[in-house]
């Protein structure tokens, strides 16, 4: 463990408490407004959310995984923008470059990511190339000076219309495939780069996404990550853990879904007495907390065995695709326990239900989760 355990402890109780009187009670004006308050991510900078998985060496927590996951538990008991606000400075964002990164990127960029400072992006998703994500077109070309011209437009950027350092992929040569991929990091003042307008998505109102567009778009020689052709593989070493941290999101909604889901049992009277009473109901209540408890203890368990240098990606996968899948049960349930009031947008199951439905796409759809959990199945029964 990166913290002690009574230091560790002590920040989980901090972020529980951070949740339910910051966060919750902001959830409305979010909801409403499409915007955080400035207050609140200044509130999280201070709790050092933005760094949670940087090292310590570059101003972060320095979390482990299996710590990583218990802290996002109990942050996504609220709104899943609040999240999507750090997540990619957690994420891809930043461990790109400490994976990869050469001494100067991480003396320039890790301290400024750790502290919430500066925000990143990872670019990688195009308007063709999604799932097949070594499918991508867009360009890098290096001039005779050493930098680099690039060309090509980003889709359902999270996080572009905010980030000041973007973490791009680009195809630089004709090698098929992710051979041929390569990683940049690329500032937001950069000449030739531009945004569109944020995307209208179904959910998630105060996490932003956009295109990011590249028009002879020039980046200096040491904005590359990694040697030439190794981006995609770079990205691939940190899917393990960005389906876990998404896995552990969808455990803390489905927390946040029962808790609302069982008070209002409680409250809600029909034939005389709380629906809470009636089998039916608690059957639906017995049903996602099954779940969850099952999605729960495996995400603690695949972060933990990441954390002991096992190789996870059947396990990360497996936790993705179950996690995914059982938080939007949960969400279903909640509307129903709720009735005609969960369709309603006063209440938070409501919003719940669309914003948990992108957790089935993102760092990969269920039938992506399926195929590799497949693939490495099958892989250990030949060899």
């Amino acid at each position: 463990m990166a913290l002690d355990h009574e230091t560790f402890t002590l920040l989980k109780d901090t972020v529980r408490r951070f949740v339910d009187e910051r966060l919750i009670p902001a959830e409305p004006a979010v909801a409403e407004s499409d915007v955080i308050d400035p207050a609140i991510l200044s509130q999280m900078r201070e709790l050092g959310l933005f760094g949670l998985s940087i090292p310590q060496e570059w101003g972060g927590l320095g979390l482990g995984m299996a710590e990583e996951v218990e802290i996002v538990m109990e942050l996504c008991r609220a709104a899943p923008a609040f999240r999507s606000a750090v997540g990619t400075n957690i994420g891809i964002g930043s461990q790109a470059i400490v994976l990869a990164g050469t001494e100067a990127q991480r003396q320039r960029y890790l301290p400024r990511l750790a502290s919430g400072e500066l925000v990143s992006s990872f670019a990688l998703t195009e308007p063709d190339a999604g799932s097949d994500a070594a499918s991508l077109r867009t360009r890098a070309v290096r001039r005779a000076d050493g930098s680099w011209v690039i060309n090509g437009t980003k889709r359902y950027i999270t996080n572009a219309p905010e980030a000041g350092l973007y973490t791009v992929m680009a195809r630089t040569s004709d090698t098929p495939g992710a051979g041929g991929i390569s990683c940049f990091l690329v500032e937001r003042e950069a000449l030739g780069l531009s945004l569109g307008p944020w995307d209208r998505k179904m959910g998630q109102r105060g996490a932003h996404t956009s295109d990011v567009m590249f028009e002879d778009c020039v980046v200096p020689a040491d904005a590359l990550v990694g040697a030439e052709g190794q981006g995609f593989r770079v990205a691939m070493r940190v899917l393990d853990k960005g389906r876990l941290h998404i896995s552990a999101v969808c455990v803390g909604a489905a927390t946040r879904l029962i808790e609302l889901s069982a008070a209002y049992a409680c409250e809600r009277q029909q034939f005389g007495r709380p629906i809470a009473e009636f089998q039916l109901v608690q059957a639906l209540l017995a049903d996602s907390y099954a779940e969850t408890y099952a999605a729960r203890s495996m995400v603690l368990d695949a972060a933990r065995r990441r954390d002991a240098g096992e190789n996870v990606t059947i396990e990360a996968s497996a936790c993705k695709m179950f996690a995914s899948e059982m938080v939007g049960r949960v969400a279903d349930r909640a509307v129903q326990i709720h009735g005609g009031a969960g369709y309603m947008s006063e209440y938070a199951v409501e919003r719940f239900f669309r914003d948990v439905r992108l957790f089935r796409l993102y760092e990969g759809t269920t039938q992506i989760q399926q195929l590799i959990i497949a693939r490495e199945l099958l892989q250990k029964i030949k060899n």
